[in-house]
């Protein structure tokens, strides 16, 4: 298309001729003043030019017709609109939220750094506004603009915004700073010429092309230096940078030896701070910047910064986008960072016309508002209930349908983001296990399965009742002992599972009849096969009787046990010694889940043991399973908490739990006494995000 840009500008022309600006200035001049910056400054295309353009002519028109211009060229107006309603409640409370939706209605990434130009257009003129709107668009600035500019390398940008920002809010430290800036420039020009004197001759001898800039602090970073240090303006050493810019061939390992090399002259001259070492040539920032930082002193005990970086690395620095990025193969990752670095490969690349070749915004969350314009974050997934939980545990629990965007719909329907919803409830309304099949969410998983749990109790309790009833008229009796032995054969989970199967009518009391009923013959059994294993028995066994087997005792001869592996016991716990066939005698724990069965079963088999006095040197395995809400934080704190004391890790792995969405962690320790281990569990269950911690 002919002549995009000017085609793009007579539609925006025609849309805004009787709109004006707080000045009375024509409006045209605020996209005139974006567009100047996203071309000139930025280095953007035509493509994008006409997008700002027809922004502000859709912005009031929406009819406005743009067939006639690409594709791409519409997507990024669609973008821009988008954005544009974007009107942030409380912008101190919800930055971070707005910051990654603005960056999620970004299906192109230009999107995003035409706004920051919009905004910096804005800025620039900001004096021109009322006081009310000055002050907001002050604070929008500072929270969800300058951190987008930064991740997107827009330093010069960012630093801009910066400092227009403090001239307006706090007008009386902007003038003393950039006063004091002022009448020291002769000095630190004099003390740049002191610091590369004794350098050059290093530098020239072995032929490095460099030239070395001055970089003051912006008005704003001192500012924030002085507060973070309690400290004047002649306080901050590091009012500015010596800054060695090396001319060499863009190839990565020739810039690195460069830098390496121009870092080891200064070190060599100057005494470093390791204190303040950065090396961005190794590991660059997620944005793309690389760079060498040293602060070093001088023989006047002046504190310099010094910034070592090529000139390719350089211009990447100061220019972001708008510098050259095609050598670097960029992997497109579903992370915020990782997605803004690829944004220059994409600029780099902006013939590409294909959509899926195209760095796509991070997807692993969504954004929904609520009628009032709340907005909430939720996983991608996420359905009607799991906005319902989210708002509130009562809404979610009460929940029978939406209204998305005006229009019903159900309480399974998947959410997108920029929704707005408001949610139905019901008083009949009560979560059923099916629920547990339409959420996303965790913590509507957990209160799903609270209340499930609660209808369990409830009904497990009118299970008994009514079973009680039947047992007493026939005159019976269901022991607890027959009670985990009848859960055992019918595969319940536990007592309340079973009573709660009797309480829907799905057990049938019968059954439990017949079963205790059933008891002599089984009791029967159970003796035949002892009498089975007492002939069976190894010659040489000693008859417990009264006799204590005292653990870990060195004058124990002809003995020998095993820590049974089911539940694994350590020095202190309480035990009991089971007598097996071949393998000598296995430790158990007295709460072991297979304790009572033992015991009730076979008493003729159980030995009594008990520890040794004095704790032995020796190391016992133990598994814990730690439960905890999935965060990238959990398992530091996990590690950090197991090293705290004499433990040892084994092993460690982590499963997602289906039913529950939470991360499971198997954990494997070697412990020297339960008293040791029960400082581990108290540890790990104050983590914030640890829901349970249960030794197996």
């Amino acid at each position: 298309m002919e002549n995009m840009v000017e085609k793009a500008r007579q539609i925006a022309s025609a849309a805004l001729k009787d709109e004006l600006r707080s000045n009375g200035v024509p409006f045209i001049s605020h996209p005139d003043g974006v567009a100047s910056i996203v071309r000139d400054e930025i280095g953007l295309p035509d493509e994008c030019v006409a997008a700002v353009y027809l922004h502000e002519a859709s912005r009031t028109h929406p009819d406005v017709d743009m067939s006639e211009f690409p594709a791409e060229v519409r997507t990024l107006v669609d973008g821009l609109n988008k954005i544009s309603t974007i009107k942030p409640k409380d912008t101190r409370l919800e930055a971070e939220n707005y910051k990654k939706l603005i960056v999620q209605y970004s299906k192109d990434p230009r999107v995003t750094i035409i706004k920051i130009a919009d905004r910096l257009e804005v800025m620039r003129n900001l004096a021109i506004f009322p006081k009310a709107s000055r002050e907001q668009k002050q604070l929008e600035t500072l929270m969800l603009y300058i951190p987008l500019a930064h991740q997107l390398g827009l330093y010069n940008i960012k630093s801009e915004l910066e400092d227009i920002y403090f001239k307006f809010a706090e007008p009386e430290q902007y003038r003393s700073i950039t006063n004091k800036l002022a009448a020291t420039a002769q000095d630190r020009e004099k003390l740049r010429r002191e610091f590369i004197e004794p350098l050059k001759e290093k530098l020239d001898s072995a032929g490095i092309k460099y030239k070395v800039k001055v970089r003051t602090k912006t008005a704003y970073s001192i500012y924030k230096k002085m507060l973070a240090q309690k400290v004047p303006f002649e306080g901050v050493f590091d009012v500015f940078a010596m800054r060695f810019i090396i001319d060499c061939e863009p190839v990565k390992k020739i810039e690195d030896d460069l830098c390496w090399k121009v870092y080891s002259y200064v070190t060599e001259e100057y005494i470093p701070d390791e204190k303040r070492y950065r090396d961005w040539l190794t590991n660059p920032k997620p944005n793309g910047y690389e760079s060498l930082h040293i602060t070093v002193r001088n023989a006047q005990g002046n504190y310099i910064e010094v910034q070592i970086r090529s000139k390719r690395m350089d211009e990447i620095a100061e220019s972001g986008l708008a510098s050259h990025w095609s050598y670097k193969g960029i992997k497109s990752e579903h992370t915020l960072d990782t997605w803004l670095t690829s944004v220059r490969y994409a600029l780099e690349h902006k013939a590409v016309n294909d959509s899926e070749e195209m760095p796509l915004a991070p997807s692993k969350e969504i954004f929904i508002f609520t009628p009032t314009g709340e907005l909430r974050i939720l996983p991608v997934g996420a359905t009607v209930l799991d906005f319902a939980f989210n708002i509130h545990s009562g809404i979610g629990c009460r929940c029978s349908g939406a209204r998305i965007n005006g229009k019903a719909a159900s309480i399974r329907e998947k959410l997108n983001t920029g929704d707005m919803v408001e949610i139905i409830t019901t008083k009949t309304q009560r979560p059923s296990a099916d629920w547990l099949n339409w959420v996303v969410s965790a913590k509507a998983r957990s209160k799903i399965r609270q209340e499930l749990d609660a209808e369990e109790r409830k009904l497990a309790l009118e299970g008994r009742e009514m079973l009680e009833r039947r047992l007493k008229n026939w005159k019976m009796e269901f022991s607890d002992e027959m009670v985990l032995e009848f859960c055992k054969k019918n595969k319940y989970a536990g007592q309340i599972p079973m009573y709660a199967a009797v309480g829907r009518g799905d057990l049938d009391v019968n059954e439990i009849k017949d079963f205790i009923l059933a008891a002599p013959e089984r009791a029967e059994e159970s003796v035949a096969a002892a009498i089975a294993f007492e002939n069976s028995r190894p010659t040489g066994y000693v008859s417990t009787g009264d006799d204590i087997l005292v653990l870990n005792a060195r004058d124990v001869k002809g003995l020998q046990y095993k820590m049974a592996r089911c539940c694994n016991p350590v020095f202190g716990d309480d035990v009991f010694g089971f007598v097996t066939r071949g393998e000598g005698i296995k430790i158990h724990r007295i709460s072991c889940p297979n304790a009572a069965r033992l015991i009730e079963k076979y008493p003729y088999r159980i030995q009594k043991v008990k520890w040794q006095e004095t704790q032995s040197s020796g190391e016992f395995l133990v598994s814990l399973v730690v439960s905890a809400v999935p965060d990238s934080t959990v398992m530091s704190q996990i590690m950090d908490g197991i090293s705290r004391f004499r433990v040892s890790l084994r092993s460690l792995t982590v499963n997602k739990n289906a039913r529950t969405g939470e991360d499971d962690m198997q954990i494997k320790l070697l412990v020297p006494s339960n008293s040791e281990l029960d400082k581990v569990i108290s540890i790990l269950n104050r983590i914030k995000n640890v829901t349970r911690v249960k030794r197996v």
